[in-house]
Parts: structure tokens; sequence; C-alpha cells
């Protein structure tokens, strides 16, 4: 298999893996030549600066490079994470596999890079990991449809309890006179599905629902909408969406049907 070519196209796999060679061994030898010179300032009876790492964005705690506390595996183990984190969250962002993944498989990714959970990025390690992603996109992408599903509220007799249908009643769009972060993230999921359905790349998060619903409310509307629904809200908190694209909605009760067959069928009779 040509992993550049199959898995990641914009990238060759095997070029990242050796420059991450390349940056792992200079990163030693750094370290070594700083153990090297806090010997020699000590041997002189001089003062060398005790090194921390910034870990604002690698593992949780505080390793020490330098200094009485120091600790060489420990301290190589953040930095190593530092490195391969990023490099993940590229491969991930470049190979497109990022939008199939449901909310759960994305957590589950990102709680497993903040942890360090995360295999060494080698050529053979990252072909293995997309292998397995590429695979499993279509599961991944129906399992986030059923979410969005199952989510949904069907206390009202708009939603119906077997199918996607023409409106969804939304509770709590709105609590406490804010935008339900929960709600919106919900949604977003739900236009995720649009766009891989309509062929069109994932929009940006940065300009997903929240920021659809705010910049209405910031100008005292009531309403918002975008190619793919309308959405209405009102002084309880609930919300009104109603579907734009009656074609995609048909492919995602598809979607429903191979799940829920004997549901879906009884709803037809």
């Amino acid at each position: 298999m040509d992993t550049s070519t199959d898995l990641v196209k914009s990238i060759s796999i095997t070029n990242l893996a050796n420059q991450r060679a390349a940056v792992v061994e200079r990163i030693r030898a750094a370290l070594d030549l700083l153990a090297e010179a806090e010997q020699l300032a000590r041997t002189a009876h001089l003062g060398f600066p005790r090194l921390v790492l910034d870990n604002s964005y690698a593992q949780r705690g505080t390793a020490t490079v330098t200094g009485d506390y120091a600790n060489r595996a420990e301290a190589e183990k953040a930095i190593l994470h530092t490195i391969d984190a990023k490099g993940w969250n590229h491969l991930l962002h470049e190979s497109g596999l990022r939008t199939f993944m449901d909310a759960r498989a994305r957590a589950q990714w990102h709680q497993q890079i903040a942890d360090g959970d995360v295999p060494e990025l080698t050529a053979t390690n990252i072909e293995a990991t997309f292998t397995e992603l590429h695979c499993a996109r279509g599961d991944m992408f129906e399992r986030g449809v059923l979410e969005c599903f199952r989510r949904l509220s069907w206390d009202y007799k708009t939603n119906q309890p077997f199918r996607f249908g023409k409106r969804i009643i939304l509770k709590s769009l709105f609590s406490y006179g804010s935008i339900n972060h929960h709600g919106t993230n919900e949604l977003d999921d739900l236009m995720r599905v649009f766009h891989v359905l309509d062929g069109k790349p994932e929009a940006d998060h940065r300009a997903g629902i929240y920021h659809l619903i705010a910049s209405a409310w910031q100008q005292r509307q009531t309403e918002a909408e975008n190619d793919y629904l309308h959405l209405r809200w009102f002084k309880n908190g609930n919300g009104h969406l109603t579907f734009k694209r009656s074609d995609l909605v048909d492919k995602m009760n598809l979607i429903l049907a191979k799940h829920y067959p004997n549901a879906l069928a009884s709803e037809a009779r």
C-alpha cells in the first residue's frame, strides 16, 4: 500500500516519519548537551538555570529538564508526546477522516492525545492507525447519524420517533438566558452529516450553529438559517428546527432504516 497516496493524500507518511526521527535525534542530543553543561557548571561551582517544560499543551504536571528534581526520562517522554500529539492531529485533519468521526470518536481521539495514550509516530504506526480508521469510516459516520437521532427530543408530536421528519422541536436551545453550547454542538454534528451526504467538505467549526444563532441573537432576531436548516427560538428557551433539504433527510432515514428496519416498517404501515 502507498500510504501517502491511499490514506493521507497530501502528506508523504514516510517523509513525515523520517522528519520526526530527525527531530527526536536532535532533542536527545540537546538533552545530552544540557546535562553535560549542568555537570560542568556544578563542578566549577557555577550556577545553572532550572529548566522546565511549558506543558500547557503537553501532559499534566511539569517536567523538569535541569535542576535538583530533573528527570531525564520524564522530560523526554513529555517532549515526545508534544511532538507526536501535533503530528497525529495534523494527519487526522489532512486525511479527511475527521469528517466521518462522530462526536464520541472525536472525543476519544482528543482524550487519548491529551493523556499521551498514543503510539509513537512511526510510518508503521501511522499506516496501521489510519488503515483502521479508513476501514471504519462508514460505521463511524452511520453511528453519528444514529447518535443525532437518539439525542433529539421526542416529547412533541412533530418529532417522529422512528424517523427524521420535516421539523424537530429542540428543548433548551437557550438556558438561563444564554445559548446552550451542548445543544449547538449536537446540531453541529447534524450539520456534519448533511455536509457529507451533500458531498461537500465539513464547515469550519468556528462558523457553526452557535455562531449562526449568536449573530442573529445579537441583532435581536429570533430566527436564523443556513443552506440546510431554519431555526426559530422562543422565550421558553426551546427552538424549532425545519429541514430545508428533504433529499438529505431521506438519505438519513435510509441509514436509520438499515438499523431500525422493523420500527420504520411499522411506522410506514
